[in-house]
């Protein structure tokens, strides 16, 4: 079953497609949902319906960044054994592939997915690489993995996250991801762990200028050093921070449909995303929680074009320009860019 209604015309479908920013936990089929309940006797709406009201932004939903972040409160109840993380990770694995992804860097929240049972965080992650790296052989689609550290979780298990993080980077871990509530948690007593992954040899991605200003996007360049921005949308409100994007060539990691949903655009129409492009800003386009959002990246590319008015041939540049903004080897990197080349031709 599918749980994504929206038909994208084939132009856009048929896109080769770099995802950057998508979230595991943002990525968990309906169908899947209700089979685990069944299967662990968990208390939810039978009803898909319903249980999509409680894990999906629905229409009448209030557009704010409280409702958007609720729906991960519900998700976090099915993580309820290795077969199924095994499961979901292997299906998000399987939409992108359906959607003609090339390449995709799935980030997960170890604590999120060791919660319900209490597992070990380092088991978790052993499950989440194994599901990838089968999933990326079946599906032919080149997966890399980011762990993603939430704020509000404090820095005891972020330490452990990305300590795991960087012994498992020899496989396919390849960046570290500061994710959650930025208005309300400030990133600065998680600055020695990024350093310290830095210098291990992880990339580093901060979800900044989203749902707090300019001065957090600043921070993550000039303190932590990212190399991407999660979402940075907010960047454009401060001239010194732009104009520091655009010297370091930092990519922006934007997602135009959660950018809305989580009311930091008043109007999909309104989103700022032709305007960085404009200001030199290396901007990619991504999906976040494409479950939540019941989007694919597809969508998001006709968003683009034809809601946005981005030209195609932009589009087209921003696709290649996120696979040269991946955290792969340059070796690896290099076999990607060169493949979708010829396919955007």
């Amino acid at each position: 079953m599918n749980n994504i209604p929206i038909q994208v015309p084939e132009e856009f479908r048929s896109l080769p497609k770099v995802d950057l920013h998508r979230h595991l936990e943002g990525s968990l089929r309906l169908s899947t949902m209700l089979d685990i309940a069944r299967k662990h006797g968990m208390t939810i709406p039978a009803n898909v319906v319903r249980l999509s009201r409680l894990v999906q932004v629905q229409d009448e939903d209030n557009f704010t960044f409280d409702n958007f972040l609720a729906k991960f409160n519900t998700l976090r109840m099915f993580y309820r054994s290795p077969e199924v993380i095994d499961r979901i990770t292997h299906e998000a694995v399987e939409d992108a592939a359906k959607d003609n992804m090339r390449y995709m860097e799935l980030r997960f929240a170890p604590v999120a997915l060791s919660r319900a049972e209490r597992f070990p965080l380092e088991d978790v992650v052993d499950w989440v690489v194994k599901a990838a790296k089968d999933a990326e052989k079946k599906h032919k689609v080149v997966v890399r993995l980011i762990a993603s550290i939430n704020r509000h979780e404090g820095v005891e298990l972020a330490e452990q996250v990305a300590w795991i993080a960087v012994e498992k980077g020899r496989e396919n871990i390849v960046g570290l991801d500061l994710a959650g509530n930025e208005a309300q948690f400030p990133a600065k007593p998680y600055l020695p762990i990024f350093k310290e992954a830095r210098q291990s040899g992880l990339s580093v991605t901060i979800h900044a200028g989203e749902w707090s200003g300019a001065a957090n996007v600043r921070e993550a360049i000039e303190v932590f050093g990212a190399q991407r921005i999660g979402h940075g949308v907010r960047v454009l409100e401060d001239d010194f921070t732009t104009a520091l994007a655009r010297e370091h060539g930092t990519t922006f990691e934007v997602c135009m449909t959660s950018n809305y949903q989580t009311g930091v655009v008043p109007e999909l129409t309104a989103h700022p995303a032709p305007k960085m492009i404009n200001a030199g800003l290396n901007v990619t386009f991504n999906t976040d929680d494409p479950s939540i959002s019941q989007i694919t990246l597809g969508n998001e590319y006709r968003l683009a074009v034809q809601d946005l008015k981005i030209p195609l041939e932009i589009l087209k540049q921003r696709i290649l320009a996120a696979a040269t903004a991946s955290f792969l080897p340059e070796v690896d990197k290099k076999k990607v860019i060169e493949l979708l080349k010829k396919e955007l031709k």
